[in-house]
């Protein structure tokens, strides 16, 4: 049985690696074509297919959503009944179909013609080869009805489906997916997606705390330890005791000048004793502390953190007016700590 499992991947691995150089070689116009057709539409991607393709189809379609480009499902028996709606002018469909002649979705050709709606067809036509006799790539003349209607025909021809049988969509669907993802990353490189905005669209979850922002996590209000730079320092070790922070932001005006941390608390009582409770702050205080933005990610916070071997950051805006203090404990709850 682990044979079984073996040759599975293994076949469709090199499904993989002839997909791949069918992108870099012979069908890359019609990629790069496609790529720009999806880059183009003011509208939706509809992504649909039937049965096995249609399971890949979804998940193109998620894929496309998270990486910036608004896409949906549209199952093509329930498009026939009424959910061909959904298709509007602008739109662009992408349609998945092994044999290119799948009757669900071909019966939708004709109001896609209508509404002028750009086709993208996905199918295993095997549209382009290779020339054994003149080592140049050719497309085929015969291709399926799917692929012949459509202003882009993309091929995801196996030699041969994993299953033993040679029956069960396996390296097919595999070779779907990986297009798909390929077509959704080259879009989203197209459109400068940054990892800013796959935070934006991935609010929840783990990886939505590890995106997290620190103003998200900061401590604001009166929850943040403040003082100014004439407060004693009994008061400060107060307002220190009573945020639990270990930490305490000197303010002048809004504006942050300052930080008193536990550290300088211990290192100020070593080298003035009681007499360091004569000062104020300002005399006590740590100038031009590290401080960081409340649009950054919290992982950069962190970072921060362990270099200088702190526990806090004081957020402040780009005026330098205090608005917030994020700590280490702060960040327990990303799962980066």
């Amino acid at each position: 049985m682990k044979h079984v499992g073996e040759n599975v991947v293994r076949i469709e691995a090199a499904a993989l690696q002839v997909l791949a150089d069918r992108i870099a070689g012979p069908m890359a116009a019609a990629f790069n074509r496609a790529v720009e057709l999806l880059y183009g539409c003011s509208g939706r991607v509809v992504v649909t297919g039937m049965g096995k393709s249609g399971i890949i189809a979804r998940k193109i379609a998620a894929t496309l959503n998270s990486t910036g480009t608004p896409a949906l499902f549209m199952h093509p028996v329930e498009a026939v009944h009424g959910d061909l709606g959904m298709v509007v002018r602008g739109d662009a469909v992408v349609a998945l179909s092994a044999s290119g002649e799948t009757e669900e979705i071909l019966r939708l050709l004709a109001t896609l013609k209508r509404l002028q709606v750009p086709l993208i067809a996905m199918t295993c036509d095997e549209i382009y080869a290779e020339s054994a006799e003149r080592s140049v790539r050719a497309i085929h003349a015969t291709r399926s009805t799917l692929a012949e209607a459509a202003e882009v025909a993309l091929d995801c021809s196996v030699a041969a489906e994993a299953c033993s049988l040679g029956l069960a969509p396996t390296a097919s669907t595999t070779s779907m997916l990986a297009l798909g993802d390929a077509l959704a990353m080259a879009l989203a490189e197209k459109r400068g997606f940054k990892e800013e905005d796959f935070a934006n669209l991935h609010p929840g979850g783990k990886l939505g705390k590890r995106l997290a922002r620190v103003e998200s996590l900061m401590h604001t209000g009166d929850a943040v330890p403040r003082v100014t730079p004439r407060t004693t320092m009994p008061d400060v070790i107060y307002e220190m005791s009573r945020k639990k922070l270990g930490v305490t932001a000197v303010v002048d005006n809004e504006k942050l000048v300052g930080v008193i941390s536990d550290g300088d608390l211990r290192r100020l009582l070593e080298l003035r004793g009681k007499d360091a409770l004569d000062l104020v702050a300002g005399e006590c205080m740590t100038r031009n502390p590290r401080t960081i933005a409340g649009n950054e990610f919290a992982a950069t916070a962190l970072a921060l953190m362990e270099e200088k071997k702190i526990t806090s950051l004081a957020v402040v805006d780009e005026s330098g007016k205090l608005e917030g203090i994020v700590h280490l404990h702060d960040l327990w709850g990303t799962e980066m700590v």
